[in-house]
């Protein structure tokens, strides 16, 4: 047996889905507990079985809706900290609060520094995460990151494709390291998306750095929200002669009418993970998800055997 005890592995309400698929790639059940709501909203959280001693995942995005989730994924490490849990790890595929990771004026929160704080302070032991929006958010907890990224497996979709004249490309200039590390795997070339934001959540592109003329172009990010910046990347590639135009990302946010707005837009697919659950709206035929499950599992599996995970970063 592990020094840190049996394996367990929870989930809240976010996304139950993925989570089975981790159980399953483990070879283990998924624990039982009741996460819900008393009538006026609070969350409810019941832990059905024996956890004391135990080396327990608790795995919740804290995606939309974000407060609940990210309340549910609290309550849930208190309420098995209390239990006894030897180990608690907060296992989190989209860390939500991320785009908010400095002071960018006056008299605003930096809510990523707060929600690390709130997941430190409720008992969680360690994080492991999924690509999250910049990659100095590991320094704002005082316990272990393990910050994995889902690059190797859309990477891997797009080789299968044996696209021709290939450019990855970057919607901002935030991006471009990401951007370049796709483009080395893909032996492919860079170009960089130039854009205006006028305010939160609304961008505008303004040009294109980079030859994207008669190639087949992948557009590379982290989030997907409401699809305004991707759309508009993709209109400005194909504006200067790119042949056709692909989407790429880790987390399908896609608030409002982002589906909508992808599926009508002219790029060919868009390609995402299941860090999100989007159970409740299924995807159109534009959209491809590809399951982090086993990434998930193996990097899980490894912590709990207490087992290098470096191999797993690349």
């Amino acid at each position: 047996m592990n020094r840190a005890g049996r394996l367990k592995v929870f989930t809240g309400n976010s996304n139950k889905a993925l989570t089975l698929e981790i159980c399953s790639y483990l070879g283990i059940p998924l624990g039982e507990a009741e996460v819900s709501n008393f009538p006026d909203g609070e969350t409810s959280v019941q832990i059905n079985e024996n956890v004391r001693g135990e080396d327990v995942f608790i795995i919740q995005s804290t995606c939309p809706p974000v407060n609940q989730n990210l309340m549910e994924l609290l309550t849930m490490i208190d309420a098995l900290k209390r239990s006894s849990a030897r180990r608690l790890t907060a296992v989190v595929p989209y860390f939500g609060y991320a785009r908010q990771d400095r002071k960018v004026q006056p008299r605003v929160p930096i809510t990523a520094k707060l929600v690390s704080n709130l997941i430190t302070v409720a008992g969680a032991d360690r994080v492991l995460v999924l690509d999250l929006h910049v990659g100095q958010i590991q320094g704002f907890f005082d316990i272990p990151v393990d910050h994995l990224f889902a690059a190797p497996i859309l990477i891997d979709y797009f080789k299968k494709k044996d696209l021709k004249d290939l450019v990855v490309v970057s919607p901002d200039a935030g991006g471009v390291e990401r951007a370049r590390a796709f483009a080395k795997r893909l032996d492919a070339q860079v170009a960089v998306i130039d854009k205006r934001r006028s305010q939160p959540g609304v961008a505008q592109a303004m040009n294109v750095i980079g030859e994207v003329e008669g190639r087949s172009a992948i557009i590379v990010d982290d989030i997907i929200d409401t699809g305004g910046t991707i759309v508009q990347a993709a209109d400005s590639l194909l504006e200067r002669g790119a042949q056709e135009v692909y989407a790429s990302c880790t987390h399908p946010v896609f608030s409002g009418e982002a589906l909508e707005r992808l599926e009508n837009s002219k790029i060919k697919e868009v390609v995402a993970t299941n860090t999100i659950s989007l159970e409740d709206r299924i995807p159109k035929r534009k959209i491809i998800l590809l399951s982090v499950a086993s990434l998930l599992g193996e990097a899980i599996k490894r912590i709990h055997n207490d087992d290098s995970l470096s191999s797993l970063f690349i």
